[in-house]
């Protein structure tokens, strides 16, 4: 808007309309969570549709995966990357990942650096901040962060305690300052003691043929405690099944990380903003139990 340009807006999102739209007025930057850069580009509705003209994808809001990523690359070669992580309390990004950084296999996973606005930190439970490499809760402040809650002086207290922003993020910097994301506090499965973290799992479920999309949730198990649980949509056509998928996830990950069980749905529950609402999916297995872990 600063600097003049047109905006091409749909009244709702579908592939079809996106690549039409793309097409038709030759659009050149757009903004995109995962889900919504995925979806166009597997679609075979939108195979034959002009996206060139696409100079810059914006993306956020939730991981992508490795193999989605490469893809759009494929797809929109013309086009220039970059990811944006944040929230609305930080009106909204905190850290930008860099086309040039996109190049890098070793940070293109990641959420890249902090943005010249604002400081990011990774804390333990007693926010005290942790050693680089260290997972732990992403703090941020800056003059970006909210003032606090509307007439929910706890929740503000809470979320905004020493002065840093507590996202509810769990991730770790490395020693370049890069910011890894590794789930949110409350989605990490503990089974048996071990930490299993969705992206990681989930980037290897999306790249399993038949697969169009996957996430895991975690489930009771008298035994571990939770279980991982793969809820997967089949690509069109595709008869994969639920042994197919966890044969394909023991090949690529640790025996602990691997779904124990599989199930197939038409598509997942997600939010007005496309990001998959993962406590829908839980509900059902933790309903009548006073712990939801």
């Amino acid at each position: 808007m600063f600097t003049g340009c047109t905006h091409v807006i749909v009244p709702v999102f579908t592939p079809a309309a996106i690549a039409a739209a793309i097409s038709e007025h030759k659009v050149t930057d757009v903004l995109l969570v995962p889900t919504m850069i995925q979806m166009p580009i597997d679609a075979p509705q939108t195979a034959g549709a002009d996206l060139t003209s696409v100079q810059r994808v914006i993306y956020g809001a939730s991981p992508i995966s490795a193999a989605v990523l490469e893809r759009a690359r494929k797809r929109l070669e013309s086009a220039a990357f970059i990811q944006a992580y944040g929230m609305t309390e930080l009106a909204p990004a905190a850290t930008l990942l860099t086309p040039a950084d996109h190049d890098d296999p070793a940070l293109a996973q990641s959420a890249g650096r902090a943005a010249a606005h604002v400081e990011i930190a990774v804390v333990g439970p007693d926010d005290t901040e942790l050693p680089r490499g260290r997972v732990g809760e992403v703090v941020v402040r800056g003059d970006n962060v909210m003032v606090g809650y509307w007439n929910k002086p706890e929740q503000t207290a809470a979320a905004l305690r020493g002065g840093w922003m507590h996202t509810g993020d769990a991730g770790y910097l490395d020693d370049r300052g890069y910011l890894f994301i590794v789930d949110r506090l409350k989605d990490m499965i503990i089974t048996g003691g071990e930490n299993v973290y969705g992206p990681e799992v989930e980037s290897v479920l999306s790249a399993c043929p038949g697969v169009s999309e996957g996430v895991i949730i975690g489930v009771p198990d008298e035994l571990w405690g939770e279980a991982v649980k793969a809820i997967v949509v089949r690509a069109p056509g595709a008869q994969v099944s639920a042994g197919d998928v966890i044969a394909f996830c023991r090949a690529r990950l640790a025996h602990y990380q691997c779904p124990s069980s599989v199930e197939f749905v038409e598509d997942l529950p997600r939010s007005g903003a496309g990001k998959v609402l993962k406590r829908e999916l839980r509900e059902p297995y933790w309903a009548g139990r006073e712990r939801a872990i």
